[in-house]
C-alpha cells in the first residue's frame, strides 16, 4: 500500500494534477478521476486497485457518483468521507448544469437542459420522476422531483403536478423521468400518462411542452417523436 508521504505516492498524485490543471477534465480517465477524489479522503493510501474495483462493480464512473453513499461505502468499503468525495464531484457537476440551464429560456437552451437532466438522471438505479415548471417566458420556476417509481396511477399523479402548476403560477411544465435499464424508449404507460396530462392540463390554461425521458444510452422526446 503507497502511504501519501512516500516519494512514489506524492509524485504520482503530482502528476495527475498536473495534467487535470494543463489539459482539464479530460486529460484524466475514469478510473484517475475517481482514484484523485478518493485520495483527498484516503491521503495514505493507493486508491487506484480501489477506483478500478468501484467503477467496475458499478458499472462506469456516471453509475458510481449516482450511486447512494450507503451502497458505496458498502461496495468500496469504504468510510463515509471517501464516499462523500464522489459525491461532492457529482453534486458540483449537478449544479454547474443545472446553472447552465437556468441561465436562458428552456426552450431556447434545449442542450443545456439535455446535458443537466443526464448528469442528475441519467444513471439513477431507482425510476425518477420531476417535473419543470415554466414561467409565460419559459423561464424555469421550479424543477422538483414529484415522485419515484413507474407512471402508473396517472389520476394521481395528474392530480398532483398540477395541483403543484397552480401553486407556483405555472404556464407550462415538462414532465421528466428516466428508465434505469438505459434504454428511454417511451413505454405505453409513459404515452398514456402524458397524453392524459396534456388533456388535463388544456383545462387549466397549462401547456405541457415536453415529456423527456432520460437513459444511460441517450434520450427520448415525446414531442419529437410525434406522440403528443
Amino acid at each position: 500500500m503507497t502511504e501519501e508521504g512516500s516519494h512514489d505516492g506524492k509524485g504520482h498524485r503530482a502528476r495527475l494534477r498536473a495534467r487535470l490543471f494543463e489539459g482539464g477534465p479530460g486529460a484524466l480517465l475514469d478510473h484517475e478521476l475517481v482514484e484523485y477524489l478518493l485520495a483527498l479522503a484516503i491521503p495514505r493510501r493507493d486508491t487506484k486497485p480501489l477506483a478500478k474495483r468501484l467503477l467496475k462493480e458499478f458499472g462506469g464512473i456516471g453509475r458510481l457518483l449516482s450511486a447512494d453513499a450507503g451502497r458505496i461505502v458498502k461496495v468500496g468499503g469504504i468510510s463515509e468521507s471517501a464516499a462523500a468525495a464522489l459525491k461532492i464531484a457529482h453534486a458540483a457537476a449537478n449544479r454547474m448544469m443545472e446553472a447552465n440551464a437556468k441561465a436562458q429560456p428552456v426552450l431556447g437552451s434545449w442542450q443545456a437542459l439535455l446535458d443537466y437532466l443526464r448528469v442528475d438522471m441519467a444513471h439513477e438505479a431507482i425510476e425518477r420522476v420531476r417535473v419543470l415548471f415554466l414561467n409565460s417566458k419559459n423561464m424555469l420556476i421550479a424543477n422538483e422531483p414529484m415522485w419515484e417509481g413507474s407512471v402508473d396511477e396517472s389520476a394521481v399523479h395528474i392530480r398532483e403536478v398540477l395541483r403543484r402548476a397552480l401553486d407556483l403560477h405555472a404556464t407550462a411544465i415538462i414532465i421528466v423521468h428516466n428508465h434505469p435499464s438505459g434504454d428511454p424508449t417511451p413505454s405505453r404507460q409513459d404515452i398514456a400518462l402524458t397524453r392524459d396530462l396534456v388533456e388535463a392540463a388544456k383545462h387549466l390554461k397549462i401547456q405541457v411542452h415536453d415529456h423527456v425521458i432520460i437513459g444511460a444510452e441517450g434520450h427520448r422526446s415525446l414531442k419529437a417523436m410525434g406522440l403528443i
